[in-house]
């Protein structure tokens, strides 16, 4: 088999032992439906329990908080559609920079503009809020943390502005979550969506945290996750994502430390070449997160000839793989034209080493010289 050199972590990571083998036994032997009433349901339905707790634990939730999804997309999207409905009289306001998951599912929202770094400024939100409107209700969704580009918004700030004028707050923390300290009582947010792939867990499992009563039924059918979201749950996944949660949050210090000199090989390693490039984004990044745009160059060209070389990167957010444009992230932060297109992102996991970021800078070196 061909070696890659994995650095597209962002898109999705690789799925860490103890998840692998915490899911085992719910894929095999304890199978049963946990809804059910008989002995041999015990076993799942204490798994989703457990599950429930530890991932509450780790974002210091309670377990009633907590609700299993596929996964980031219906996590946001049952966040504002549960919310703003079509025969509501409600407003979302979102910022420039969010992931479609949010953007096309509140469609007729209020744009947050981003500086250069991508950040939302409080005093904009506060300044939107107070503006006359008919809507009888606000809802503000602003990620916890960029997929493209990385940057930490300020949302402790955000949501206090946005409670202060009666509004609730919602935070995609889909690329933060298992990465960096998420309480969600200090950052003091009404909802957060999460996804499992992001966090070294399997793919099509998430959870949404939200503050008991603000959720509406989002799936017709049974009587789970409290009546809210129908359909037999996951368990092997859920059990294999509270699992990888748990790793990560235990080991957070020890990964940012390696996750942050492997960045920092990389840039090092780059900056020798000469070669005419921005770094995009906030010096407040997701550690290992690094998005650049190289000047009079083509982020496809880049990413297809890395691809020969056996090193996997991506030219933004993967849920825009299939679209050559400058990604939307990318013109709200006001990259210039001589450079928009030269942007690939290379996300760096708990996996990669300092070795391996140095080789994928020289080789990006080679390519561009």
């Amino acid at each position: 088999m061909k070696k890659y050199i994995y650095a597209d972590n962002a898109a999705t990571s690789r799925l860490d032992d103890a998840a692998f083998d915490a899911m085992l036994p719910y894929l095999k032997d304890n199978y049963a439906n946990p809804s059910q009433p008989y002995s041999f349901s015990r076993k799942a339905k204490q798994a989703l329990k457990d599950s429930r707790r530890i991932i509450a634990e780790c974002i210091n939730a309670n377990p009633n908080e907590i609700f299993f999804t596929s996964g980031g997309t219906e996590s946001d999207n049952w966040a504002i559609k549960c919310f703003a409905s079509a025969d509501d009289a409600s407003c979302v306001v979102t910022s420039a920079i969010e992931h479609h998951a949010v953007l096309n599912a509140a469609r007729n929202h209020i744009t947050l503009p981003v500086d250069n770094h991508g950040c939302v400024n409080p005093e904009i939100l506060s300044e939107i809020l107070d503006r006359p409107h008919d809507s009888e209700k606000t809802l503000v969704s602003v990620m916890l943390a960029n997929n493209e580009i990385g940057t930490i918004e300020p949302i402790q700030e955000l949501a206090a502005a946005a409670h202060k004028r009666g509004a609730l707050f919602h935070t995609d923390a889909v690329q933060a979550v298992g990465h960096i300290p998420v309480d969600v009582k200090k950052l003091g947010v009404d909802m957060l969506s999460a996804s499992a792939h992001k966090f070294n867990g399997p793919k099509g499992v998430g959870f949404l945290y939200s503050k008991n009563g603000l959720l509406r039924s989002f799936h017709d059918g049974g009587s789970q996750e409290s009546g809210l979201r129908a359909g037999t749950e996951n368990v092997a996944y859920i059990v294999a994502m509270a699992a990888a949660l748990k790793t990560n949050c235990n080991t957070l210090q020890m990964n940012t430390q390696r996750l942050l000199e492997t960045e920092n090989m990389f840039i090092s390693e780059l900056n020798k070449s000469n070669i005419n490039y921005i770094r995009n984004g906030s010096p407040n990044h997701i550690p290992g997160s690094v998005n650049i745009s190289i000047k009079n160059s083509d982020g496809e060209m880049l990413l297809h000839r890395l691809d020969l070389m056996g090193i996997c990167v991506s030219t933004g957010s993967a849920c825009d793989s299939v679209n050559t444009q400058v990604s939307h992230v990318i013109k709200a932060i006001g990259v210039p034209d001589e450079y928009a297109r030269g942007t690939i992102r290379i996300s760096f996991g708990k996996y990669n080493t300092p070795e391996e970021a140095a080789e994928i800078a020289r080789a990006i070196s080679k390519i561009c010289i």
